[in-house]
């Protein structure tokens, strides 16, 4: 996959929004990896903030929305994974000054 695209696929996923705190997954370090293979099913390694997350299922359902747009995407893949488990330090300096954490 081009670098160019992957960019695309990094900007869509930029549009979800985190509902609890109000930033995108993107910027929260939340997303791992997303890969596109040949057949245009595009996988998406991510993590949630918790592991309890009520809001899993409404994430996902976004993720797949925002990959739906893109040209080369057929279908999406959301692989939820706890290792290595999330921490604030994964957060970009953007998310990080919106959410006062220093």
């Amino acid at each position: 996959m081009d670098e160019g695209l992957k960019e695309n696929l990094y900007g869509a996923l930029e549009q979800v929004i985190d509902p609890e705190l109000g930033i995108d997954i993107v910027n929260l370090g939340l997303v791992y990896d997303v890969d596109l293979n040949d057949a245009g099913l595009a996988k998406v390694t991510m993590t949630l903030t918790s592991m309890g997350c009520p809001l899993a299922p409404v994430i996902v359902d976004q993720v797949n929305a925002a990959l739906a747009d893109i040209p080369e995407v057929k279908d999406v893949d959301v692989d939820i994974v706890w290792n290595p488990p999330w921490t604030k330090d994964k957060m970009s300096r953007y998310a990080k000054i919106a959410l006062g954490i220093s």
